[in-house]
């Protein structure tokens, strides 16, 4: 297989295409963004760790019965993915309140929620990425009401798995984005990344922050948290 030219570069990563029209290689950055990319920064290391800790879980949760965009990693930043066609949703999963869900809602953060919530956000930097829900969603042309329901099972699964996962690193897994994308075929899998970039990730015993939020908040110590939560992660394999 051989990596042909780059076809985008996001926030955290870039794409490039390669000889094989179903598979692209996506690159892994330090470049550390938050508010929508209106603060900006770089974590040293965040790339390597990203891009394996997405794979180690995908892998995880393709042996549970949930599809992944996941083929093999190829290096430290690199790793091949199935093409597929974003959907233009950002899937939010809490188990705990935190973030902007507090501020919404009024609800202390670390408070626990009597069962899991799911958010949908339209992706579009313009706007904000907005909260929509269901009807929005399926009004929009943004995906189908089949595709929802599809969605929605997976990320509850992928919730139910990483509970369970990260309690046994003693992590506390407060709440995630995901994304989800469709094969050439159609087929709705798992995409982008799982990471400490997209995790709320607590430790269970402390409360202390092992994720981006100590970038968002300035609470230094960012590059060590990143190498914690992997080093947890690892352990428990």
């Amino acid at each position: 297989m051989q990596i042909k030219e780059q076809l985008y570069e996001g926030k955290a990563k870039k794409v490039f295409r390669t000889d094989d029209p179903e598979l692209l290689v996506v690159s892994y950055k330090d470049d550390a963004t938050a508010f929508n990319g209106l603060k900006k920064g770089m974590i040293a290391g965040k790339g390597v760790i990203n891009n394996r800790m997405s794979n180690l879980l995908m892998q995880r949760l393709e042996k549970c019965g949930i599809p992944t965009h996941f083929v093999k990693q190829l290096s430290e930043r690199e790793t091949v993915v199935k093409r597929v066609s974003i959907v233009p949703l950002e899937v939010i999963v809490r188990n705990i309140a935190a973030g902007s869900f507090s501020q919404r809602y009024g609800v202390k953060e670390g408070e626990r929620l009597a069962a899991p919530t799911i958010e949908f956000s339209y992706k579009n930097d313009e706007l904000g990425d907005p909260l929509i829900n269901d009807h929005h969603a399926i009004s929009l042309g943004l995906a189908s009401a089949d595709e929802i329901e599809t969605i929605k099972k997976y990320a509850f699964a992928v919730n139910e798995q990483l509970k369970v996962f990260w309690a046994k690193c003693g992590v506390t897994l407060v709440d995630f984005k995901l994304e989800f994308g469709r094969l050439s075929d159609g087929t709705i899998v798992l995409a982008d990344e799982i990471s400490p970039d997209t995790c709320r990730f607590w430790d269970s015993s402390t409360g202390e922050k092992l994720d981006k939020d100590r970038f968002r908040r300035d609470m230094g110590g960012v590059e060590d948290a990143y190498t914690e939560i992997m080093q947890r992660l690892t352990n428990h394999l």
